[in-house]
Protein backbone atom coordinates (compact mmCIF):
# COMPACT_ATOMS: atom_id res chain seq x y z
CA UNK A 1 0.00 0.00 0.00
CA UNK A 2 1.45 3.33 -1.07
CA UNK A 3 0.94 7.01 -0.22
CA UNK A 4 0.94 6.48 3.53
CA UNK A 5 -1.15 4.73 6.16
CA UNK A 6 -3.78 7.45 6.67
CA UNK A 7 -6.86 7.78 4.45
CA UNK A 8 -8.90 10.91 3.79
CA UNK A 9 -12.12 8.87 3.60
CA UNK A 10 -14.00 7.04 6.35
CA UNK A 11 -15.60 4.05 4.64
CA UNK A 12 -17.69 2.14 7.18
CA UNK A 13 -16.24 -1.27 6.27
CA UNK A 14 -12.55 -0.36 6.31
CA UNK A 15 -10.07 -0.53 9.19
CA UNK A 16 -7.48 1.85 7.70
CA UNK A 17 -7.18 4.93 9.92
CA UNK A 18 -8.72 8.22 8.81
CA UNK A 19 -7.14 11.64 9.25
CA UNK A 20 -4.71 14.13 7.77
CA UNK A 21 -2.03 12.22 5.83
CA UNK A 22 1.68 12.95 5.85
CA UNK A 23 3.46 14.31 2.77
CA UNK A 24 4.19 11.80 0.03
CA UNK A 25 7.45 9.87 0.31
CA UNK A 26 9.38 10.90 -2.81
CA UNK A 27 11.57 7.83 -2.44
CA UNK A 28 8.63 5.42 -2.38
CA UNK A 29 8.82 4.51 -6.10
CA UNK A 30 12.44 3.42 -5.56
CA UNK A 31 11.57 1.52 -2.38
CA UNK A 32 8.67 -0.36 -3.99
CA UNK A 33 10.55 -1.23 -7.17
CA UNK A 34 13.54 -2.48 -5.16
CA UNK A 35 11.31 -4.54 -2.86
CA UNK A 36 9.60 -6.23 -5.82
CA UNK A 37 13.01 -7.07 -7.29
CA UNK A 38 14.44 -8.31 -3.99
CA UNK A 39 11.43 -10.56 -3.39
CA UNK A 40 11.51 -11.74 -7.01
CA UNK A 41 7.76 -11.29 -7.34
CA UNK A 42 6.02 -12.66 -10.42
CA UNK A 43 2.95 -10.52 -9.80
CA UNK A 44 2.53 -7.42 -7.65
CA UNK A 45 -0.59 -5.56 -6.53
CA UNK A 46 -0.02 -1.87 -5.82
CA UNK A 47 -2.80 -0.19 -3.87
CA UNK A 48 -3.18 2.96 -1.81
CA UNK A 49 -5.20 4.99 0.63
CA UNK A 50 -7.45 7.74 -0.73
CA UNK A 51 -5.63 11.06 -0.96
CA UNK A 52 -8.33 13.68 -1.49
CA UNK A 53 -5.88 16.23 -0.10
CA UNK A 54 -3.75 16.00 -3.26
CA UNK A 55 -4.69 17.95 -6.38
CA UNK A 56 -4.49 14.85 -8.58
CA UNK A 57 -5.53 12.34 -5.91
CA UNK A 58 -2.05 10.84 -6.08
CA UNK A 59 -2.16 9.68 -9.70
CA UNK A 60 1.28 11.10 -10.54
CA UNK A 61 2.80 9.27 -7.57
CA UNK A 62 1.01 6.05 -8.59
CA UNK A 63 2.43 6.48 -12.10
CA UNK A 64 5.98 6.90 -10.81
CA UNK A 65 5.71 3.78 -8.63
CA UNK A 66 4.37 1.65 -11.51
CA UNK A 67 6.83 3.07 -14.06
CA UNK A 68 9.91 2.40 -11.95
CA UNK A 69 8.63 -1.00 -10.84
CA UNK A 70 8.20 -1.96 -14.50
CA UNK A 71 11.66 -0.69 -15.44
CA UNK A 72 13.36 -2.71 -12.71
CA UNK A 73 11.08 -5.76 -13.03
CA UNK A 74 10.20 -6.20 -16.73
CA UNK A 75 8.89 -9.76 -16.31
CA UNK A 76 6.65 -8.98 -13.31
CA UNK A 77 2.96 -8.49 -14.03
CA UNK A 78 1.63 -5.34 -12.36
CA UNK A 79 -1.86 -4.80 -10.97
CA UNK A 80 -3.06 -1.52 -9.48
CA UNK A 81 -5.95 -1.21 -7.05
CA UNK A 82 -6.82 2.47 -7.14
CA UNK A 83 -9.00 5.02 -5.35
CA UNK A 84 -11.88 6.56 -7.31
CA UNK A 85 -10.18 9.93 -7.97
CA UNK A 86 -13.51 11.59 -7.27
CA UNK A 87 -13.60 15.23 -8.38
CA UNK A 88 -10.05 14.94 -9.75
CA UNK A 89 -11.03 15.21 -13.43
CA UNK A 90 -8.93 13.11 -15.80
CA UNK A 91 -6.08 12.61 -13.33
CA UNK A 92 -6.63 8.82 -13.42
CA UNK A 93 -5.34 8.79 -17.01
CA UNK A 94 -1.79 9.35 -15.77
CA UNK A 95 -1.72 5.89 -14.16
CA UNK A 96 -2.81 4.32 -17.43
CA UNK A 97 0.22 5.82 -19.15
CA UNK A 98 2.36 3.42 -17.13
CA UNK A 99 2.90 -0.11 -18.40
CA UNK A 100 0.46 -1.97 -16.15
CA UNK A 101 -1.46 -5.20 -16.71
CA UNK A 102 -4.54 -4.99 -14.48
CA UNK A 103 -6.54 -1.93 -13.45
CA UNK A 104 -8.64 -2.68 -10.37
CA UNK A 105 -11.10 -0.41 -8.61
CA UNK A 106 -13.56 -2.00 -6.20
CA UNK A 107 -17.22 -1.02 -6.41
CA UNK A 108 -17.52 -2.55 -2.89
CA UNK A 109 -21.32 -2.62 -2.46
CA UNK A 110 -24.69 -1.92 -4.07
CA UNK A 111 -25.84 1.66 -4.85
CA UNK A 112 -28.50 1.75 -2.11
CA UNK A 113 -25.88 1.24 0.62
CA UNK A 114 -23.35 3.82 -0.56
CA UNK A 115 -24.50 6.61 1.78
CA UNK A 116 -23.77 4.44 4.83
CA UNK A 117 -21.00 2.14 3.58
CA UNK A 118 -19.03 4.48 1.27
CA UNK A 119 -20.29 7.96 2.24
CA UNK A 120 -17.36 9.73 0.59
CA UNK A 121 -17.74 7.91 -2.73
CA UNK A 122 -20.28 7.83 -5.55
CA UNK A 123 -21.39 4.55 -7.16
CA UNK A 124 -21.68 5.86 -10.69
CA UNK A 125 -18.38 7.73 -10.44
CA UNK A 126 -16.68 4.41 -9.66
CA UNK A 127 -18.43 2.78 -12.61
CA UNK A 128 -17.36 5.63 -14.87
CA UNK A 129 -13.74 5.25 -13.72
CA UNK A 130 -13.73 1.55 -14.68
CA UNK A 131 -15.43 2.29 -17.99
CA UNK A 132 -12.98 5.07 -18.87
CA UNK A 133 -9.96 2.98 -17.86
CA UNK A 134 -10.96 0.32 -20.37
CA UNK A 135 -11.70 2.94 -23.01
CA UNK A 136 -8.30 4.54 -22.44
CA UNK A 137 -6.38 1.26 -22.71
CA UNK A 138 -8.13 -1.72 -24.29
CA UNK A 139 -5.13 -3.98 -23.67
CA UNK A 140 -5.34 -3.95 -19.88
CA UNK A 141 -7.67 -6.13 -17.84
CA UNK A 142 -10.18 -4.30 -15.67
CA UNK A 143 -11.30 -5.73 -12.37
CA UNK A 144 -13.72 -4.89 -9.57
CA UNK A 145 -15.02 -6.47 -6.38
CA UNK A 146 -18.06 -6.47 -4.15
CA UNK A 147 -18.58 -7.57 -0.54
CA UNK A 148 -21.75 -9.34 0.55
CA UNK A 149 -23.33 -9.41 3.98
CA UNK A 150 -23.68 -5.64 4.29
CA UNK A 151 -27.47 -5.66 3.88
CA UNK A 152 -27.86 -6.00 0.11
CA UNK A 153 -30.25 -8.40 -1.63
CA UNK A 154 -29.68 -10.81 -4.51
CA UNK A 155 -31.37 -8.62 -7.13
CA UNK A 156 -29.12 -5.69 -6.20
CA UNK A 157 -26.00 -7.85 -6.56
CA UNK A 158 -27.13 -8.95 -10.02
CA UNK A 159 -27.70 -5.31 -10.98
CA UNK A 160 -24.11 -4.51 -9.95
CA UNK A 161 -22.93 -7.37 -12.18
CA UNK A 162 -24.87 -5.90 -15.11
CA UNK A 163 -23.48 -2.43 -14.41
CA UNK A 164 -19.91 -3.74 -14.31
CA UNK A 165 -20.34 -5.60 -17.58
CA UNK A 166 -21.76 -2.43 -19.15
CA UNK A 167 -18.47 -0.82 -18.12
CA UNK A 168 -16.62 -3.73 -19.83
CA UNK A 169 -15.10 -5.01 -16.60
CA UNK A 170 -13.32 -8.33 -17.22
CA UNK A 171 -13.07 -9.78 -13.73
CA UNK A 172 -15.39 -9.65 -10.71
CA UNK A 173 -14.59 -10.80 -7.17
CA UNK A 174 -17.33 -11.53 -4.62
CA UNK A 175 -16.42 -12.13 -0.97
CA UNK A 176 -17.93 -12.20 2.50
CA UNK A 177 -17.85 -8.95 4.50
CA UNK A 178 -16.26 -9.36 7.92
CA UNK A 179 -16.82 -6.55 10.41
CA UNK A 180 -13.40 -5.25 11.60
CA UNK A 181 -14.72 -3.93 14.92
CA UNK A 182 -17.97 -3.01 16.72
CA UNK A 183 -17.66 0.58 15.45
CA UNK A 184 -17.73 -0.49 11.80
CA UNK A 185 -20.74 -1.21 9.60
CA UNK A 186 -22.65 -4.13 11.15
CA UNK A 187 -22.50 -7.55 9.55
CA UNK A 188 -26.04 -8.34 8.44
CA UNK A 189 -25.54 -12.00 7.62
CA UNK A 190 -23.15 -14.71 6.49
CA UNK A 191 -23.66 -16.17 3.04
CA UNK A 192 -23.58 -19.96 2.66
CA UNK A 193 -20.85 -21.32 0.33
CA UNK A 194 -23.62 -22.57 -1.97
CA UNK A 195 -24.85 -18.98 -2.34
CA UNK A 196 -21.40 -17.93 -3.48
CA UNK A 197 -21.45 -20.72 -6.06
CA UNK A 198 -24.83 -19.50 -7.28
CA UNK A 199 -23.55 -15.92 -7.59
CA UNK A 200 -20.51 -17.22 -9.48
CA UNK A 201 -22.75 -19.09 -11.93
CA UNK A 202 -24.89 -15.98 -12.49
CA UNK A 203 -21.82 -13.78 -13.01
CA UNK A 204 -20.42 -16.18 -15.59
CA UNK A 205 -23.60 -15.88 -17.64
CA UNK A 206 -23.06 -12.11 -17.75
CA UNK A 207 -19.88 -12.47 -19.79
CA UNK A 208 -17.06 -11.80 -17.33
CA UNK A 209 -13.76 -13.34 -18.40
CA UNK A 210 -13.20 -14.49 -14.84
CA UNK A 211 -15.24 -14.75 -11.63
CA UNK A 212 -13.98 -15.41 -8.11
CA UNK A 213 -16.78 -15.94 -5.59
CA UNK A 214 -16.30 -17.53 -2.17
CA UNK A 215 -16.47 -16.60 1.53
CA UNK A 216 -12.74 -15.88 1.70
CA UNK A 217 -12.37 -14.20 -1.70
CA UNK A 218 -10.66 -10.83 -1.47
CA UNK A 219 -9.67 -8.35 -4.14
CA UNK A 220 -6.04 -9.50 -4.21
CA UNK A 221 -6.74 -13.11 -3.27
CA UNK A 222 -4.59 -15.34 -5.54
CA UNK A 223 -4.07 -12.33 -7.80
CA UNK A 224 -1.07 -13.93 -9.52
CA UNK A 225 -2.96 -17.10 -10.48
CA UNK A 226 -6.00 -15.06 -11.50
CA UNK A 227 -3.91 -12.96 -13.86
CA UNK A 228 -2.77 -16.09 -15.71
CA UNK A 229 -6.38 -17.28 -15.85
CA UNK A 230 -7.42 -13.92 -17.28
CA UNK A 231 -4.80 -14.22 -20.01
CA UNK A 232 -5.95 -17.76 -20.85
CA UNK A 233 -9.61 -16.71 -20.91
CA UNK A 234 -8.91 -13.80 -23.25
CA UNK A 235 -6.85 -16.00 -25.57
CA UNK A 236 -9.61 -18.61 -25.71
CA UNK A 237 -12.17 -15.91 -26.45
CA UNK A 238 -10.04 -14.55 -29.29
CA UNK A 239 -9.56 -18.06 -30.70
CA UNK A 240 -13.32 -18.62 -30.70
CA UNK A 241 -13.89 -15.31 -32.50
CA UNK A 242 -11.28 -16.16 -35.11
CA UNK A 243 -12.87 -19.55 -35.73
CA UNK A 244 -16.29 -17.94 -36.17
CA UNK A 245 -14.87 -15.45 -38.67
CA UNK A 246 -13.37 -18.28 -40.73
CA UNK A 247 -16.75 -20.02 -41.08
Amino acid sequence: MIMGDTCTRACAFCDVKTGKPEKLDIYEPIKISNAVKKLNLKHVVITSVDRDDLKDGGSEHFYKVVKLTREKNPSTSIEVLTPDFLRKGDSYKKILEADLDVFNHNIETVPRLYTVVRPGARYFASLELLKNAKKQNKKIFTKSGIMVGLGEDKEEIIQVMDDLRSAEVDFITIGQYLQPSPKHHPLKRYYHPDEFKELEAIAKTKGFLLVSSSPLTRSSYHADDDFRKLQDARNKKLECLQQKLKK
